[in-house]
């Protein structure tokens, strides 16, 4: 079976800096995959570069089989990939229901309206707050946002950078469940994420990377219980 998304061999560069060196993973339909590393490992260039917002300097990107690599970000997203990026990036002088209707601004079809409730649904405090400007939200309701958003291009494949990056640890809770109720919901999961011990727990597969290489990949629950992960990443001896 073709996996929804192939990453093969690949590296990207800033300049004579390379980022990622000839990285390797994949990701099936309906599954939570993560990328788990230190800072620096290359986690976010790779997503980048997955979105066309950077070009490789080898290697190939397959979503449902067909390279994607010299296509523009734009149609990429136009074919079903979308990015919640880190740090959210928000237009904060826009509305809950402005920076949403942006999120589908690629779609022509009669479905925003439905699927902008089904985002109010999910994060009801957006719904509450719709025609509030972004600015005002706190952290935790900023990235409910960036969340909604980018489900607001009705993606195949939803990836999410650092999505608990500075929240505090109930809305951390709220926004892992949430990804694990978009799962349950349909939604294949790209998530690049500093909490390897939540990410890993709810993840079908993960892999680690360190310097710019795949160094490890297994299920979730086996790279949880390998005592390298646990030293590097989890805090333990």
């Amino acid at each position: 079976m073709t996996a929804l998304l192939e990453v093969q061999n690949l590296s990207v560069a800033y300049g004579a800096i390379e980022a990622v060196r000839d990285i390797s993973f994949s990701v099936e339909e309906g599954q939570i995959v993560s990328l788990i590393g230190s800072n620096g490992a290359g986690k976010t260039t790779t997503l980048r570069t997955i979105s066309g917002l950077l070009k490789a300097k080898s290697g190939q990107i397959l979503f449902e089989g067909s390279p994607i690599g010299d296509l523009a970000a734009h149609s990429i997203l136009e074919k079903g990939v979308a990015q919640c990026p880190e740090g959210r990036r928000l237009f904060g002088r826009m509305t809950v229901a402005e920076n949403l209707q942006l999120g589908a601004y690629v779609r022509r079809d009669a479905g925003v309206a439905q699927d902008m409730q089904r985002v109010y649904d999910l994060f009801p405090v957006l719904g509450e707050r719709r025609n509030q400007k972004a600015g005002l939200f706190s952290g935790g309701e900023q990235q409910m946002l960036a969340i909604g958003r980018a489900m607001m291009s009705k993606p195949r494949l939803l990836m999410l950078d650092e999505p608990s990056m500075g929240l505090s640890p109930i809305m951390t809770q709220r926004i892992f469940d949430t990804i694990r109720e978009l799962k349950g919901q349909g939604t294949t999961i790209l998530l690049v994420e500093q909490n390897a011990l939540a990410a890993l727990a709810l993840s079908d597969r993960g892999y680690v990377v360190d310097l710019g290489r795949t160094t490890l990949e297994g299920p979730g629950h086996d790279l949880l219980a390998d005592e390298r992960v646990r030293a590097a990443y989890l805090g333990e001896d």
